[in-house]
Parts: structure tokens; sequence; C-alpha cells
């Protein structure tokens, strides 16, 4: 797998179908004949800037054609591609461009207002390119380059985490690693060839990028949105018949709960990944409920793995035993349960989830303490508590850092948040441990109510009883409007903490 280079389905797809339509943004189609047009003389435009192999470009833009420019200029340069989250604010942005030293940023007119803050505390910013009609001036005037072929073990993109426990880090992810993972899910029959992908989730987030790639490679067709809006989605998909899709729970709520779901056609739709946070139950049993036709692939993983360490498949959805597990292992990756010396533990037994193999990232950007720290031993150490069953599944427990221990007893939040989730007033709800004098920490709800529907504390305390032991039912609730999330759809609980 050494050879592995991401620009190779490119010039796959460029060279067996030119003619096929590779990408809608809007009212825009690009075929992929166009698409190698541009990405070769957006390598030019950035050679012309003084960009050299391994050199890095950051990139701000929403979801659209302008990332997959982006993406695939960058690589033909030979230089690795480094796009920025879109909710952060300027100082954050800025943190992360001065952090991998990028020295270009190509930036969608709609951030324009953050750029003298972004230029002011990212010093290593030699230039800033807007999209617009002077860049396409500058591409329109450069003859095409030969491509600065990096591949392997060479570095192709630096994504960073979602920054909810600390400053972000730069997360290494080579040709070999996204390449392998992307051939993973391609293999798994999962990704079907000639498929429409619909784009909603931001690609500057693993769980989009990666099942991106999985769809290039079978030559499908990209649809983007800039943002989820649940009624767009639902017009894209009966628009562009739309086959595949990747959401996280919260998106797949929204859908659900919209009054005009039903209306839109969307039987186009094959499959639906999802990731990025857990699934409550409920929703999965609602989802399936009104999709039956619908493959539901649930990914696992994070963005140290390049994708999923493992993936439960759509049959899987259909096994009582199987449907609430996370998986198995896909091929590119080896996974384990450990315990505190990180020595295997017994199937069945609860310990740190961890993983090796091709997908795995190189390490955390200039973060040596760190990269040495998550992959001790040659393993992935994701944070994750979890069991492995006799068939190799496995079952997600918590996050470590959201295990709360209450009276010397431990809490799994994921536990009590599945029971919450399937009281009939509940349309969200997240779990943490808060302070206690008495208990150490204290099990603490926090509840988005479902419109029109009547529930109290005591109420939500009670439905927890039925299911639970004493110690593991909240024993303080708090009603919000909305739950704080991150842009990849993830509650934070840091935030609910404080």
């Amino acid at each position: 797998m050494t050879g592995l280079a991401i620009t190779q389905a490119l010039h796959r797809s460029a060279r067996e179908t030119p003619g096929r339509i590779a990408t809608v943004d809007g009212g825009r189609q690009r075929d992929w004949r166009e698409v190698m047009l541009r990405t070769r003389r957006i390598a030019a435009v950035l050679q012309a800037l003084g960009i050299a192999p391994g050199d890095r470009v950051a990139l701000l833009a929403p979801n659209g054609d302008l990332f997959v420019d982006f993406l695939f200029g960058s690589l033909w340069a030979g230089a690795v591609a480094c796009p920025v989250n879109t909710r952060w604010t300027p100082g954050e942005i800025a943190y992360a461009i001065a952090d991998c030293g990028a020295e270009i940023l190509i930036v969608d007119p709609g951030f324009r207002a953050m750029l003298a803050d972004i230029r002011r505390e990212a010093p290593t910013l030699r230039e800033v390119v807007i999209a617009g009609p002077v860049f396409e001036q500058l591409i329109a005037a450069t003859v095409e380059p030969d491509e600065h072929l990096r591949h392997g073990d060479d570095l192709a993109m630096i994504l960073y985490t979602g920054g909810t426990t600390g400053r972000s880090k730069g997360v290494m992810l080579s040709h070999r690693a996204l390449m392998a993972y992307a051939l993973c899910l391609a293999g798994s029959g999962d990704a079907a060839p000639g498929a429409c992908m619909l784009h909603t989730a931001p690609l500057f987030h693993v769980g989009a990028i990666s099942g991106f790639l999985a769809c290039l490679l079978g030559g499908g067709r990209h649809v983007f949105l800039p943002a989820f809006e649940a009624e767009a989605v639902m017009a894209a998909i009966a628009g562009q018949r739309v086959t595949d899709i990747f959401l996280v729970p919260t998106m797949l709520q929204a859908l659900l709960d919209h009054p005009r779901f039903g209306e839109h056609d969307l039987t186009s739709v094959e499959r639906i990944y999802y990731g990025a946070a857990p699934m409550p139950p409920a929703l999965m049993d609602r989802a399936i409920a009104a999709m039956p036709r619908v493959g539901l692939v649930q990914g696992y993983g994070m963005t140290e793995t390049s994708g999923s360490i493992s993936l439960l498949k759509p049959s899987d959805h259909r096994d009582p035993d199987r449907v609430r597990s996370a998986g198995r292992a896909v091929m590119a990756i080896e996974a384990r349960i450990v315990d505190t010396d990180d020595r295997e533990v017994p199937v069945g037994e609860i310990g740190e989830i961890v993983a090796r193999g091709e997908a795995v990232m190189t390490g955390y950007w200039n973060r040596q303490e760190e990269t040495a720290e998550a992959l001790r031993g040659g393993w992935m150490h994701t944070g994750d508590v979890g069991r492995m069953d006799k068939d190799g599944y496995i079952h997600i427990v918590d996050r470590l850092k959201d295990m709360i221990i209450t009276g010397g007893e431990n809490v799994y939040s994921v536990e009590v948040e599945a029971v919450l989730a399937d009281h009939p007033g509940v349309s969200q709800c997240a779990v943490v441990g808060l302070a206690d004098a008495r208990w150490g920490e204290r099990v603490h709800a926090v509840i988005v109510p479902k419109p029109g529907m009547a529930a109290d504390a005591d109420d939500i305390i009670a439905h927890a009883r039925k299911t639970l032991a004493a110690y593991k039912c909240p024993r303080s609730v708090e009603f919000r409007a909305e739950m704080p999330l991150s842009a990849a759809g993830k509650i934070l609980k840091a935030e609910l903490r404080n």
C-alpha cells in the first residue's frame, strides 16, 4: 500500500468517464474533465505563489466545489491540504493556520470579514486568495503543470480536532492512511459504484471527507450543500436522486422531526452513514421504522483513524443482538480492548478501545509527547470505554472523560442518555457529572423537550428509575431550548459542565 495517492482516483475518473457529472454545487455542474483541468491550473497558481512540496495550504470555505478544487489542486502541487473549521472564531482559525505553518489561505468570499483578524494572528500567512472573479482569472491564465506526485507515507492532510477539551490538535493523515480507509469503505460493498452522495456534514470533518473519498473511488457524483438544513437536504435528495448521505445523529433527528418529512421523494436513498456521536437507541428505532428500505451504516472512529475503526453494516441493523453495537473493525484496522496497563482484557470485559493499522494517523503536528502518549505501544488509544463480544463486535460504553464516579460507583453517561432519550417528552439529552459535596459527583441531566410535550424534573427522574439503578439516575435536571453543538454535530459536554 506504500504507493497509494489520493489523486489516483481523480486520474481514473478523468480518464474513464471524463464527461460524467462529478460535482453539483447549487446550479453549477462540472464533469470530471473540468475537475481535472481546474486541479492542474489551481496547482499552477499555488506553485506560482511559492508553494513547494510538503508546504501547507489552508482553506476556509463551506461545502462546495471550491473544496474539491482546493483539495486536488493542493495535492497536485505536492502540498498538504489543511481545511479549517468554518464555525470557529477568527482567533481559533488563526491558531490552526499558525500551528501548522500554512503560508497560503484560500477563502470563500463569505468569510472576507474575518481576514483582518486572521492575518493579524497568523504570522506564517504570506498570501490570502479569495475565491471569485480574480481567482478565476488567475486559474485561466496558468499553464497546467505535471503532477508533483506524493503518495504512501507522505503527508496529505492535517485535520484539526474539535478542540472540546482544550486547544485543537492537528492530526497528520498520510495518503496511505486516507486511501486505506477509503478502500475499506468502498470494498465493503456499502459504497456502491456510480453512487450520488450528498455532502451536508462539513467536509473539514473526517467522517465527511472519508465518505467523499470512498465515493470518489467508485466514480460517484458529489452534491454539495453549504450547511445542514432539513428542508434543503430533503429537496436535494429528491432533485438529484441522491443515493448516499452521511449524517450525525442530530441531523437524522432533525429530518425525522421535520413537519414535511414524508412529503419529499426520498426513495432514491440507499444508504445513510451515521456517526461522530452516539446514536440513541430510540432514534435508531425511529429511523429504521421510517425508512425501512434504507441501509443504515454506522461508523465508529475518530480523526486519528482517518474515518471508522469499525462499521455496523445494514444487515447488522436487522439483528437485535448486534444493532446496539458499533460493528466490527474495518479491514485496515485491528482493534482490541485493554486495561489500564495496556493488557488485552477477556472477551466481554470493559476497557479502553485501542486500534492500529494502515489508516491510523502519523501523529499530531508538532506535538511529539502527545503523539507518543496516544500511540504508545503502536496502538491508537481512543479514550473510549467499550467491550468486544465473541464475534468481534465492539460495544461502546462511554468516553473515559465522560464517565461519572458518584459515591464510588462508575456511571456511564451513554447508558443513562439512552434511557432518557426513550422518554416521550425528550427531544435531546446529555448527561454529565457535576461536583457534589456528598457524592463526589452527581449525575446531572440536560434535556431539550419535544415541542408541545410537557415534562418536569420529577417526571424525568421517575422515568429513569424504572430502568436504572438508583445511583445511575439523575439527581438534578436542567431544561434548555437547544444543546451547544460542535460543527460535527457533537454535544459539547464541556460547555454543559461549565
